[in-house]
């Protein structure tokens, strides 16, 4: 197996299960019970934990929340956000290339009597394709916009937003910003201060870490993040999200963060050079063979993505032709979806172009070896069910 759907999981990295271990079997103690020495200790790595994972994200450690995942962040954030008893503004803009994880929770908010804006995305043909276009986004905001989710890297195409500016124009009308940065945080440098991010969603399996363990950062610094919990009974992290805290994962996303920004220079060089090599032995293969998104020269898309369209096979014929190979259509949680992608329709692709359209990621881990192979594997699977 060739492992290249780095956007839908990561590997967890050997020394962050060698770091997690321990938490498992030795230091078992439940951090919320530190009556005794073991609760104690548990507790001790968790606040240190969030020192860590703080000091790399540019935000106070006390805004560090922990969850179940990037998906809980999101829905903790908005929800939290527009159901705070002290809300008054009832405006939510988001934009139609988010993941369904903010999507289907503003869709549900919307229901229950907010005004919701989506806003468009910049077109194949920009330089940000994919990305909320800023003029329609600076138009939608109003005095009574409470939030705007807005994400820091695309999970399809690999845009990264200019996150600076939407930052600014959401904070001069007194909306706050949340945004889910899945697909950012361990793969780019996130300064959550500097670049004025209110709230930040993240997972650990995204950056070599562990399923089942994510942040919600409720608040930068810059101004105060009133949330309504969504899941109560118990009281932990200050009433913000109950549940027993798990030592071992918070650890093994610790670690994995920390690896992740210590080896990103070095890990973003090296895997730009095997999607180049690798996109230009499928172009060689592959008559047709067309590049959705923007550029894979620009600073502004993520190192690994690599999103393609085929000239007269679909996606999905193309991956059953090609077990060997792991591949996407696009997103993971939209793969029992039989629509196509909304990211690449919302960036002007026709539903045929969008069907015809593959997604690859490329990892840390990933060989020269592997690539090689791939294409080989790839090229022969289209040949085979081509039309003739």
């Amino acid at each position: 197996m060739i492992y290249l759907d780095h956007h839908a999981t990561t590997p967890c990295d050997q020394r962050v299960v060698d770091a997690m271990l321990p938490w498992l079997t030795q230091s078992f103690g439940n951090p919320h019970s530190t009556s005794h020495s073991a609760g104690r200790v548990a507790a001790d790595v968790v606040a240190r934990s969030a020192a860590c994972v703080a000091r790399h994200l540019g935000c106070p450690a006390e805004s560090i929340l922990w969850t179940s995942g990037a998906t809980e962040s999101n829905n903790l954030a908005i929800r939290g956000i527009c159901g705070h008893p002290r809300q008054k503004r009832r405006h939510l803009i988001t934009c139609f290339t988010e993941h369904h994880a903010v999507l289907d929770v503003v869709a549900e908010i919307e229901q229950n009597g907010w005004r919701v804006t989506r806003v468009p995305a910049y077109p194949q043909d920009h330089e940000l394709a994919g990305c909320v276009d800023l003029d329609a986004l600076a138009g939608a905001i109003d005095e009574d916009t409470a939030l705007v989710s807005v994400m820091w890297a695309n999970n399809e195409i690999g845009t990264i937003s200019p996150m600076q500016q939407i930052a600014h124009l959401c904070h001069q009308a007194g909306a706050l910003l949340h945004s889910d940065a899945t697909q950012a945080v361990g793969r780019l440098p996130v300064d959550m201060k500097s670049v004025d991010v209110d709230l930040l969603s993240a997972s650990a399996h995204k950056f070599y870490g562990p399923k089942g363990i994510g942040i919600l950062v409720v608040g930068n610094g810059n101004r105060r993040v009133r949330l309504r919990p969504q899941i109560v009974g118990g009281g932990q992290q200050r009433n913000l999200r109950s549940g027993t805290l798990a030592p071992a994962s918070i650890v093994a996303l610790t670690t994995a963060l920390e690896i992740a920004v210590s080896e990103m220079s070095e890990s973003d060089a090296r895997i730009r050079q095997l999607r180049k090599v690798f996109c230009g032995k499928l172009l060689e293969c592959i008559e047709g063979l067309v590049l959705n998104g923007i550029s894979l020269e620009s600073p502004q898309r993520l190192a690994g993505n690599l999103n393609v369209r085929l000239p007269d096979v679909e996606g999905e014929s193309w991956m059953a032709a090609a077990p060997d190979v792991c591949f996407s259509s696009g997103s993971a949680c939209s793969s029992v979806d039989a629509n196509p992608s909304h990211v690449l329709t919302g960036i002007g692709l026709t539903e045929s172009e969008a069907r015809r359209s593959v997604r690859f990621g490329i990892g840390k881990f990933t060989t020269d070896e592997e690539i090689t192979q791939a294409v080989r594997l790839l090229c022969d699977a289209y040949r085979r069910i081509k039309p003739a």
